[in-house]
């Protein structure tokens, strides 16, 4: 049995991986892509944001439907559409075929990811067995977004940027005939099955209104009637869905749970924190293959070092937290990363990589570090066990969404500068231009992290002389 638990746990954490692999993967594979489907330097973007925002948009949803509708089920159905998605998404001949495919591979992803933790956690009785089940658990979560970008690197130069997709697919047909012969059957323990619909559906139509709009700003004008219509667009259907969830009997994201203030702030500070992060992968991938000129596979050993600091770190900062508590590095966590993008926004046309970039990937890879394992335990200290789950979802989908939207700004920005820095100066080269939209871009995103660190400042709260406690703090009524 105890062979069994281990293949358990490898099956859920490798399945776990592609989904952490596929956000990351693609970065590398931008120019490539970019040249092969004739993408628009507008849209590019899109690769990414569409399968981060529909992760994050349905990870609440695909949790609340494995509890439901049983785990394995979820998980199978997850898997299998993931598995279809990536064959779709290599197979793109255009910029539509492949936003689309990439949204339903990130909603594939939705279900299938909390499906996976809510068998380990129920697999896994709490105690030592749990605890070293979620250490790997949380080593896949933290290694497969830098492995992306080495793996983006060799599969690209080698065999195309369609095979980092393509590789996803004799990897799920192994998982699926695995989950099926080794995952245990779940049935739902509750008494209805209301999915709350509508919440869903609300959310995440309020998001995408609210990702385009910033996309197409630069387009359109930030004052534009349009902009300005799709912005109200996206507020009122988030106006809402948390409506919808204050009357709901079986709401997808109960709002008493934000009664938890360090879960509040937690999640508060992950969406500036993985704005800040994303922006960094995506620049400085294009910076390093279309302005140093790197090869797919030379981007992604640049960001090797990211891999080793993170890995390092982040198994040695939770040791400190029975000392002086989890707080002090949830508030130097994000002034690292905003040192790092400070310094990475000074990035040249005629710069060098140990110069120019290596220094911000090693300070962010530190603060990278500090953050997760932080606002991790911020998140679920003083959270009820029987609403754990949930705790865990709406850390997910601040992570996913805090990425799409800061990704969606920080592009816009980006373009905005780069139009206006040609307009003004006819003399200024296109590569001097985009430089100077990714300098920008990262210095902003820079002050995204500092209002991480601030959040995490003001918020967050930890009982004198306990250092360590993980009592729940209740927000004042």
């Amino acid at each position: 049995m105890k062979v069994h638990k281990n293949l358990l746990l490898g099956i859920l954490a490798l399945a776990q991986f592609m989904v952490v692999l596929d956000a990351s993967i693609v970065n590398v594979a931008l120019p490539a892509i970019m040249e092969s489907l004739k993408f628009s330097v507008e849209n590019v973007q899109w690769i990414v944001t569409a399968y981060t925002l529909a992760f994050g948009g349905f990870l609440l949803f695909g949790g609340r439907a494995a509890d439901l509708f049983g785990r394995r089920k979820m998980f199978l159905t997850g898997l299998i559409v993931f598995t279809i998605a990536s064959m779709f998404v290599g197979a793109a001949q255009n910029e539509m075929m492949m936003i689309v495919a990439r949204a339903v591979q990130g909603l594939a992803a939705a279900f299938m990811s909390p499906a996976a933790l809510s068998i380990v956690l129920t697999e896994f009785k709490e105690g030592p067995a749990r605890n070293k089940a979620l250490g790997v658990w949380s080593a896949v979560a933290a290694g497969g977004a830098a492995a992306g970008l080495l793996l983006g690197g060799v599969l690209t130069q080698y065999l195309g940027w369609r095979w980092d997709f393509f590789i996803n697919v004799p990897v799920g047909i192994i998982l699926a005939y695995l989950a099926i012969k080794y995952v245990p059957q779940h049935k739902s323990e509750s008494k209805h099955n209301d999915l709350d619909l509508p919440g869903a559906v609300l959310v995440t139509s309020g998001l995408v209104a609210l990702v385009f709009a910033i996309t197409k700003a630069p387009e359109w004008g930030w004052t534009s009637l349009a902009t300005i219509l799709s912005i109200l667009l996206a507020i009122a259907l988030l106006v809402a869905f948390v409506f919808n969830e204050s009357r709901s009997k079986h709401p997808l994201m109960p709002l008493s749970i934000f009664k938890i203030r360090n879960l509040s702030g937690a999640n508060l500070a992950q969406l500036p924190v993985t704005a800040a992060m994303f922006s960094m992968f995506f620049f400085v991938s294009l910076y390093l293959q279309e302005v140093l000129k790197f090869s797919p596979l030379q981007t992604g050993l640049a960001f090797l070092p990211f891999t080793i600091v993170i890995a390092v770190v982040s198994t040695n900062v939770a040791r400190f937290f029975g000392k002086i508590g989890y707080k002090p590095f949830m508030v130097a966590g994000p002034l690292f990363i905003a040192v790092a993008l400070f310094f990475l926004s000074n990035i040249q046309v005629e710069g060098a990589y140990v110069t120019h970039v290596l220094p911000g990937i090693i300070l962010l890879a530190f603060g990278a570090a500090m953050c997760f394992v932080s606002i991790s335990v911020a998140a679920t200290s003083g959270v009820p066990q029987h609403e754990s789950g949930l705790a865990s979802g709406l850390l997910n989908t601040a992570q996913q969404i805090g990425g799409a939207l800061g990704l969606a700004i920080l592009s816009g920005i980006a373009s905005t500068v780069s139009v206006n820095i040609l307009t003004n100066d006819a003399t200024t080269s296109m590569t001097a231009a985009t430089v100077g939209g990714y300098q920008t871009a990262l210095f902003v995103g820079g002050f995204f992290a500092i209002g991480a660190s601030m959040i995490a400042l003001f918020v967050i709260k930890q009982k004198k002389g306990v250092k360590g406690s993980t009592e729940p703090v209740v927000l004042a009524h």
